[in-house]
């Protein structure tokens, strides 16, 4: 995994070789990562006071390809420096006031794109299969991503016997529900900036025990993947007041669908039985029942056709 402080590794490797306006830059970068980050080649040199060329040729003078690159690597410094207060307020200066929906939405819109250009079905697929063979299902999601975590054991419950989302506030109590995880199980992590140690900890001991490590991160760079064989790549927010995870849950979402398709009968079973239950103790609105059994009667039997 690269280090996460690789781009002032090189500015402080390469200091004292620079000009001075390379100098200039690197004071700037080293200080105000927050906001040089947004910044374009020929804005950061107006900022600065260099010219857009200088900028290029610093980039390059550190080892990155061009630019583009380079930012990429501030990028990643940047998602692991930012505090809460520092996030809110790069985000107040990103978006206008009326025009909060818009931006959110269309942002959102992008992350579910630049995943889908650059995940690895692979990897996906490897996925799906080791969960499927696996003895007991662990889940492990904390703060902002539980709910994604919750999501995801919801519908792994339908269809596993075995399935144990992890819920806690300490390291100590994770080991203790964890403790007999072994070489047969799995474990799915799922992390976005800020990383959660309690959660790369739970990696840790279910990697030393020779648990299969599944993770759902936003980097190839997350330290998540550290323990992991197994790594579901989904873009989510950088620098936002609030985590966007629309991304790592379409991610989930298709896992799921996945998961289904390769256990069609044991889920219509589950659910046929779930309905009578919901039915008979009225957890749902009677007439929402009436309509979702209709259809759901109908599907089974053709989920049954199929396997006779």
């Amino acid at each position: 995994m690269a280090n996460t402080n690789d781009l002032l590794n090189r500015i402080n490797q390469h200091y004292s070789k620079m000009s001075k306006g390379q100098k200039l830059l690197s004071t700037y970068i080293t200080d105000n990562y927050d906001k040089a980050v947004f910044l374009t080649a020929a804005k950061m040199g107006e900022v600065v006071g260099v010219s857009e060329s200088t900028v290029v040729r610093f980039a390059t003078s550190l080892g990155y390809k061009g630019y583009p690159e380079f930012q990429k690597a501030l990028e990643e410094l940047v998602r692991n420096k930012l505090n809460s207060v520092q996030r809110m307020e790069v985000t107040y200066g990103r978006i206008s006031q009326s025009k909060i929906l818009q931006t959110v939405l269309e942002s959102d819109a992008d992350k579910i794109k630049t995943t889908l250009e650059k995940i690895d079905q692979n990897a996906f697929e490897l996925a799906v299969s080791t969960i499927l063979s696996a003895k007991h299902i662990y889940i492990v999601g904390i703060r902002s991503c539980a709910p994604l975590a919750s999501f995801l054991g919801f519908y792994l419950n339908l269809m596993f016997d075995d399935v144990r989302l992890l819920t806690t506030n300490s390291s100590s109590e994770l080991f203790e529900q964890m403790v007999r995880i072994g070489k047969e199980d799995v474990i799915i992590g799922i992390s976005f900036p800020r990383y959660s140690m309690r959660t790369l900890k739970a990696l840790e001991f279910a990697n030393n025990r020779s648990a299969k490590v599944i993770t759902i991160t936003d980097s190839i760079h997350s330290p998540m993947n550290l323990y992991s064989s197994c790594n579901l790549i989904a873009d989510s927010d950088m620098a936002s007041i609030v985590d966007s995870l629309v991304a790592p849950l379409s991610v989930i979402n298709a896992l799921v669908v996945a998961l289904c398709m390769k256990k069609q009968k044991q889920v219509a079973g589950t659910l046929t039985m779930l309905e009578d239950i919901w039915d008979e103790y009225q957890v749902y609105e009677n007439d929402e029942i009436n309509c979702i059994d209709d259809s759901i009667k109908a599907h089974y039997a053709k989920l049954e056709d199929m396997d006779s």
